[in-house]
Formats: structure tokens, sequence, C-alpha cells
């Protein structure tokens, strides 16, 4: 069984590595102008009505008396995503903090899915007819370049609200570098060009920090279940020399396997705290005056 699925993508490492990393992809248009990732959009829409939809089912469910486990556990989130909120953001909370949430929870279980073993479901989708499949959303950079695009717009949308349109023009135009008469008009240019920046900056950070992290962490997944394959191959096909260093890779594979995963709960749950604060943290830069 080791074997065979070594076997499935390739007969290679490296072929191996290249059949987990590709998406299964549709072309829309004339000269495939639009290539669509579709497992990313399937998997990161159905994680967020999932997780979004037990929230508002335990919402409607919830007690005034002893909650349960995951009532309490459901609580603790909200308080822990409320309380970072109002540590940041010092105007009004009431879409902030739901806005929060949501990112912090639809990102901590897309990346959860990572602790899944890299090859179930390729092979369960290959079973269907499928020959490529990747069921993590944030190692495509689509994906967390489409977030961190609506994180711009809502700071636009921040920016607006809280100066007006023609005050928000102003300040493009006006800050950080403040003059007077001939010199306000001088240093305009600059002003909106150092802006442009600033606010392109932001989701592009956001997108490439939290893809970067995620795509790094996949690449070691691979390379031990590939260490743990080849491992399993000697044991199966070799003599009795070769099956004693087979059972050492193999060993190691799990053990690493094992300590790798245990050290990915904390970097998928740190990089959807990050994603999370720093959008709460540019939403409440883009409501302050410069």
């Amino acid at each position: 069984m080791i074997r065979d699925l070594l076997r499935a993508a390739g007969e290679s490492p490296s072929e191996y590595v290249t059949h987990h990393l590709k998406h299964w992809q549709i072309s829309i248009g004339d000269g495939a102008f639009w290539t669509v990732n579709v497992d990313s959009l399937l998997v990161s829409v159905l994680v967020g009505v999932l997780t979004m939809g037990t929230f508002w089912l335990m919402a409607r469910r919830a007690t005034s008396g002893v909650p349960s486990k995951f009532q309490a556990f459901i609580e603790m989130a909200v308080g822990f995503i409320d309380t970072q909120v109002k540590d940041v953001f010092h105007g009004n909370r009431s879409f902030v903090a739901p806005v929060a949430l949501t990112i912090f929870m639809w990102v901590f279980m897309m990346n959860a899915l990572k602790m899944v073993p890299v090859d179930f479901f390729p092979a369960l989708t290959s079973a269907l007819g499928l020959e490529y499949f990747r069921v993590v959303p944030t190692t495509d950079l689509n994906i967390t370049s489409a977030m961190a695009l609506a994180v711009l717009l809502l700071m636009f949308a921040f920016a607006i609200g809280s100066k007006g349109v023609g005050g928000f023009g102003k300040e493009l135009l006006t800050a950080p570098f403040h003059g007077s008469g001939v010199m306000k008009v001088v240093l305009a240019p600059f002003n909106l060009a150092l802006n442009i920046i600033e606010y392109l900056s932001k989701p592009v950070s956001l997108a490439m920090r939290l893809f970067g992290n995620m795509y790094a962490g996949e690449l070691v997944f691979l390379l031990i279940a590939l260490l743990g394959a080849a491992g399993g191959n000697m044991i199966l096909e070799a003599g009795l020399a070769a099956k004693a260093g087979g059972v050492l890779a193999f060993i190691g594979a799990v053990l690493a396997g094992a300590a790798w995963s245990i050290f990915h709960i904390l970097v998928i749950t740190l990089q959807a705290f990050i994603f999370m604060i720093l959008s709460v943290v540019y939403f409440s830069m883009s409501a302050e005056s410069h």
C-alpha cells in the first residue's frame, strides 16, 4: 500500500511532491484567460459555512444555566476575540468584533485541515476520478490574497466612514508630510504615492505571510511522508540489512511527523491570530486621523 501511494503520484519523489502541489483547476474563457482553483474555492466556502453555521446554531441553543463543554468553548473564543479587539480598536466594536471572530475562526479551520495526513484527501479524490486536489485553502496564494483584498476594502470603508469621502481624499494628499500654501501642492503627489504604497503593502504582507507559512508547512509534511514511504519500500523490497535501515527511516518519519504536527498546532493558531489582529489594527489605523 505504501508503494501504491508513491506510485499513484509518480515514480520519483519529485513527481510525488509536484502531484500534491497541483490544484484541481478549470479554465474559463478563450485561451484559458481565467484559471480557477476549484478545490481551494470549494473547501474555503465549505469550511466557512460549517464554522459560522456551527457558531450560529450554538448561539440559538445557548442556555443561561450550566453550559455544555462546547458552548463553554464557543463563549471562551468569543470572549477572547472581543478582548483583543477592545485593546486594539477604540471605536464601536459592534461590527469589528464579529468580523474579527469570523476571520480568526475561518482562517484557523482552513489551516487546521493541514493536520489531516497528506495522502488522505488525494487518495480519496483520486478514487472519485479527480487527479489533483489540495485541501488546505491557505496554501493557495489566490485565497489569501482575496482575503487580504477584503481587508483592504474594509480599511477604505472605515476610513471613509470616519472621515467622509472629502476628509479621506484630503488625508491622502496632505499626510504624512504637512505643508502650507505652495508646499502643500508640491508635497501632494509625494503624499499620495506614500499613502498608496502604505495601503497596498498591508494586504500584500497579510496574504504573503499566511501563504508562506502554510505552504512551507505543507512541504515539510510532504517530505516527512516521503521519508516514511522510502522506509516502507525498503522494508518491503530489500534484504535484512536494508530492512533495518528501512525500519529506522519509517520510525523516524512517524516520530518526525508527530513532532511536526504538534508544533504545527501552534503555527496554524498563531497564523490565524496574526491575520486577525493585524486586520483589526489596520481597521483602527484607517479610522484614525493622521
